[in-house]
């Protein structure tokens, strides 16, 4: 194997802040880029199981979620209970939070939302309508710069598709597909019992609040492996083992994809790639990463190569400059030539996703 090197940047440093766990963590210092931090959680499958009796228990789990890396990176975050439906409950107790950071003026000097998971369709929802809501209260709409959506599923994935009909035909002959549903739900389906996985089914997540915004949209996918695998051949092209990579790049099309690029694979490889034929409006991939899985982007996980797909460039303000390296690698069977080029962030697998997007884009 040789490897020339074609172009390298430094790797950039922060200082991260630690920060107390409440829903308001009400210290300056837990900025991104000099801007408050706003957080939006993924589906909780315990909710289903055992829905929170209140909303505190909803505010917990929310907290624990983000503990491992972002919860003391954060001024406020959204939760919301994953038994509801988006444009129900869930918007209900996420407008309470909404008027809330309003009247504390947390979004006067403009906020960044980090989003994970199903986080993407909730924020997706909040953004079509929180200065209506905002307005018809006399309050000010939330000025917001930037969203950061890790393993985003506004665009549904095929397990809630599968959820659901399995929630109306319970047949024997279905078990190979019910055991992936129950990895993904935590619950034998019913019809009226899965809250949110209804709006993750495919169809539904992509007409759910798709009109076009200013805010841009920051894409950070992973490729890895959840649930032991399971999930995996009931997902359509790649997928980080709960979410298509065509949900997670912002594609406008549900149609299996195998990288958010049509010349540059999950892996780095610069190649002819089976890539989005669109991106919905103002949706950016960012980084992917082939190793990451569902819950590693959001996480403290090691490991995993991070590969720039839009990059060196500004976003409403919001400056992306990943590090970046070109080279090329023969494999132990070639014996001549230069081997296949590949693009990587140069020293990506020694930190988490999560830390490399967050020291990157705060300098």
């Amino acid at each position: 194997m040789t490897i020339k090197e074609r172009s390298l940047k430094p790797s950039k440093h922060t200082l991260a802040v630690a920060l107390a766990g409440t829903l308001f963590a009400g210290a300056a210092q837990a900025q991104l880029a000099g801007h408050n931090v706003i957080l939006v959680h993924g589906f909780m499958m315990d909710d289903l199981s055992n829905p929170p009796a209140s909303f505190s228990d909803v505010q917990q789990a929310g907290a624990d979620n983000w503990r491992d890396y972002w919860l003391n990176r954060s001024e406020a975050r959204i939760d919301w209970p994953s038994n509801a439906r988006v444009e129900g409950q869930i918007a209900q107790t996420a407008y309470q939070q909404v008027r809330q950071i309003s009247q504390q003026g947390l979004c006067n000097n403009y906020c960044i939302m980090v989003t994970h998971s199903t986080g993407d369709l909730v924020t997706r929802h909040i953004l079509e309508n929180q200065a209506r809501w905002l307005q018809a209260d006399g309050l000010q709409p939330l000025k917001i710069l930037a969203v950061l959506d890790l393993a985003g599923a506004g665009g549904g994935t095929e397990l809630a598709d599968l959820a659901v009909s399995v929630a109306y035909n319970d047949s024997w002959y279905n078990w190979p597909v019910k055991q992936a549903v129950k990895a993904f739900t935590g619950i034998d389906p019913e019809p009226g019992n899965l809250g949110v996985v209804n709006d993750l089914q495919t169809n539904t997540a992509r007409n759910l609040a798709v009109n076009p915004n200013s805010i841009p949209r920051l894409r950070f996918v992973g490729g890895g492996s959840s649930y032991g695998g399971i999930t995996k051949s009931f997902i359509e092209g790649t997928d980080d083992g709960v979410v298509p990579t065509h949900s997670a790049c912002g594609a406008t099309s549900a149609n299996g994809i195998d990288s958010c690029s049509g010349n540059l694979s999950m892996a780095g490889k610069v190649s002819s790639q089976n890539g989005p034929s669109g991106l919905y409006y103002n949706h950016y991939p960012v980084l992917m990463s082939e190793g990451a899985n569902h819950g590693d982007v959001i996480t403290n996980q090691t490991g995993n190569m991070a590969v720039p797909v839009v990059n060196n460039t500004v976003l409403n303000g919001l400056q992306v400059d990943f590090a970046s390296r070109t080279y090329n690698k023969r494999a132990w069977w070639q014996l001549w030539g230069s081997g296949d080029q590949y693009v990587e962030v140069p020293g990506s697998d020694q930190t988490s996703m999560s830390n490399l997007l967050y020291t990157t884009l705060n300098n």
